[in-house]
């Protein structure tokens, strides 16, 4: 009987094709995950673009005229950028107005401190101003503490008198600020500008409550030590300016209290008893 060698069998020279297809196709999924993860929401993107132009446009950063969205109009935003800027101005919140009766109210506050204030105002020594938020009454250093002094002079106090007499017969909120100038200051009793200009606001928050029987909610006290100046700090004139704490009398209901009163009290019965 003849035996039969066994066939010889050539080796297989194209197995590293599976190895390298598998090899292909993770990494063809690697990249397509790193693609999705890299792309960034094209409507989003255009929104924060709409919206800081609105932001600097309201600011009077970029005139009107020359203002332009850069904005890709093949993305999927369904408005041109003209209308973004629309869109985004009625979204974004109305600026703080006052109704007709808030603003009486205030224009009748300030003329009634003015007259009585006018000794102080013609010293220079207490100045009276609006602001977005309200009326600010600002008392001067000079005429109202010593030099480093929190506590206010005993011959301040007529005016805070009459401050706090006209203030304590409406309902309106007031924040008291401290200020000062750059000169750093260093005492035994206080540290820095800080400490200062917050102290003095909370002494007299102190005032108006102990003194004068202000409601606490409607203060609250704030020290800006020498960050918000309203004059130069370069001259001794500018420096004096900025060393003060202000009384901002904040524009939301700014009612007489009686009036308040009279508008909420029970109103008589009539019937027969």
């Amino acid at each position: 009987m003849i035996r039969r060698r066994p066939s010889r069998r050539h080796p297989n020279h194209e197995r590293w094709l599976v190895s390298y297809a598998d090899f292909i196709t993770l990494l063809f999924a690697f990249f397509v995950v790193l693609y999705a993860s890299a792309q960034v929401d094209q409507r989003k993107v255009g929104r924060l673009a709409v919206a800081i132009q609105v932001a600097f446009q309201e600011l009077g950063v970029f005139p009107d005229a020359n203002a332009r969205i850069p904005l890709n109009l093949s993305e999927p935003i369904p408005f041109d950028p003209a209308q973004a800027i629309e869109k985004a101005k009625r979204a974004a919140p109305a600026p703080l107005t006052l109704s007709d009766a808030e603003e009486a109210n205030l224009a009748a506050l300030q003329a009634e401190l003015q007259q009585a204030l006018q000794q102080e105002i013609k010293m220079h020594t207490v100045a009276l101003h609006r602001e977005r938020e309200g009326l600010v009454i600002s008392l001067r250093e000079f005429g109202f503490f010593d030099s480093a002094a929190v506590t206010l002079r005993p011959s301040a106090m007529p005016a805070l008198d009459r401050i706090a007499s006209i203030l304590s017969v409406r309902t309106c909120r007031l924040r008291i600020e401290g200020h000062t100038d750059n000169v750093p200051i260093h005492t035994p009793q206080i540290a820095s500008n800080w400490e200062l200009s917050t102290t003095r606001a909370t002494d007299l928050v102190r005032l108006l409550i102990v003194r004068y029987n202000f409601a606490p909610q409607r203060l609250s006290a704030a020290g800006y030590a020498e960050y918000h100046p309203i004059a130069s700090n370069e001259t001794a004139q500018g420096r004096a300016q900025n060393r003060r704490v202000d009384l901002v009398i904040l524009s939301e209901h700014i009612v007489h209290l009686d009036v308040l009163t009279a508008s909420t009290a029970p109103k008589p019965s009539t019937a027969v008893p």
